[in-house]
């Protein structure tokens, strides 16, 4: 059983950027990634409520314990030894002003992917295949 699952918007390109990220790092398999976009998500999932889940990055602890927002995205990072990379993040200070900026991008992603790679949403991307990870095409 993973340590964490992770559930994410395989349609958003910068989503799927960042879980292919994980997946290269995550040479312990310490994690299992969940496309709420994928089809069947809802038969195989009927505890994620894919609404929450496509409003705030969505996960579960193997202890059962959920994780929202950027509590996944640092637990994540530090099962693959790069917590330290989004620990400040988390800091009690800066973690309120954090958790509105990530809120604000969670109900922008699209918008923001295009600015950034080109394509607002990806119907094929996959961490697992096709190849198209959000980047511009050339």
């Amino acid at each position: 059983m993973p340590e964490l699952t992770l559930f994410y918007d395989g349609y958003c390109p910068l989503c799927v950027r960042e879980m292919k990220h994980l997946t290269r790092l995550d040479t312990a398999g310490r994690m299992l990634l969940v496309d709420i976009q994928s089809e069947g998500f809802s038969e195989h999932w009927p505890q994620v409520n894919k609404a929450e889940a496509s409003s705030i990055l969505l996960a579960i602890q193997d202890n059962g314990e959920w994780l929202r927002g950027l509590d996944v995205t640092h637990r994540a990072w530090q099962l693959v030894g790069k917590g330290y990379w989004i620990a400040p993040l988390r800091w009690p200070v800066i973690r309120l002003l954090a958790d509105q900026v990530y809120l604000w991008f969670a109900r922008n992603r699209y918008r923001i992917s295009g600015w950034l790679t080109g394509q607002q949403r990806c119907e094929a991307c996959s961490i697992n295949g096709c190849g198209n990870d959000g980047e511009k095409e050339k």
